[in-house]
């Protein structure tokens, strides 16, 4: 039993330190997602343990030394064993099998989200190795920073000017792909006012560390005067701007800009599409990395 426990102490922990704030959500859907987990995990546990506790009592019974025991060398059949050890697991697949579909059809990232109040719209451009945030209902942009009211559904388009990316909010949602020339998307909603970290899910080179940015949920009117305040910003995000930040950085601080041109996520998406396998000839790099700007 010593043994049983200690395996289950350290699978919990394994799971603890690999899901980080899985197990302590703050959405509905990482709270949906959590439960998924652990009834999964639960229901798996019907199986693993038997076979645990079996495999040290066969073993021990069974062993060399243990002239008490009949040896029956032509046994070959026993109904009763084998619907236990078939029948079981099947009931186990054919459950998991109905709560996986069920939980992938109400928990899919494309499907909006039910409230009374109006959806925030946010466009997302991963790029190498930052986050762009683009709120184009409020004409203001953000690098590596969300900010939403607590309560009000969010509608994330989400692509990538760079390598494919991996966008994900642990305790809030489940992670969702970027990838360029295409959108993808991502509805959440934040139950809870706090700080909340998003991450890089999917590994994109030297600068993936660093990839991280911050999601925070505040109420209406504190969420009303950060917008006001991000439109005094001096910084804008028009072209130039964009095509300053697609250059490869690592670390990047956050940064506030007004939106001075509104088709950038338009544009982002389309530089990718019918493009010859030559990317136009331009090759562009941070020097950074020993790497000139250059083109044919």
């Amino acid at each position: 039993m010593k043994a049983i426990k200690l395996f289950l102490l350290l699978g919990f922990s394994v799971l603890l330190s690999s899901c980080g704030g899985i197990l302590s959500p703050f959405g509905f859907i990482a709270g949906e997602q959590k439960t998924l987990i652990i009834t999964a995990f639960s229901v798996m546990l019907i199986v693993v343990i038997p076979v645990l506790v079996l495999t040290v009592v066969l073993a021990f019974k069974y062993r060399a030394g243990n002239n008490k025991n009949t040896y029956t060398p032509e046994w070959s059949h026993n109904v009763k064993l084998e619907l236990f050890w078939w029948l079981i697991p099947i009931i186990i697949i054919v459950f998991l099998s109905i709560l996986t579909w069920v939980t992938s059809h109400s928990l899919d990232p494309y499907k909006k989200l039910d409230s009374d109040k109006e959806a925030i719209r946010i466009q997302v451009i991963s790029l190498n190795w930052k986050w762009l945030f683009i709120y184009p209902d409020y004409g203001i942009a953000t690098i590596n920073y969300i900010e939403v009211p607590v309560g009000t559904p969010i509608d994330f388009s989400l692509a990538s000017d760079a390598p494919m990316n991996s966008f994900w909010i642990p305790q809030i949602a489940g992670q969702i792909y970027t990838m360029k020339g295409m959108t993808t998307q991502l509805h959440i909603l934040v139950d809870k006012e706090g700080k909340y970290k998003g991450v890089s899910s999917n590994y994109s080179g030297v600068g993936f560390e660093g990839m991280k940015f911050t999601l925070v949920g505040t109420s209406q009117d504190e969420f009303d005067n950060w917008v006001d305040s991000v439109k005094g910003s001096s910084k804008i995000l028009d072209q130039d701007a964009y095509d300053s930040l697609v250059l490869d950085s690592i670390n990047n601080p956050v940064e506030l800009y007004v939106l001075g041109d509104n088709q950038i996520f338009k544009k982002a998406i389309k530089k990718y599409m019918n493009m010859p396998n030559n990317n136009h000839g331009k090759i562009i790099h941070n020097s950074t990395f020993g790497v000139k700007n250059s083109s044919n």
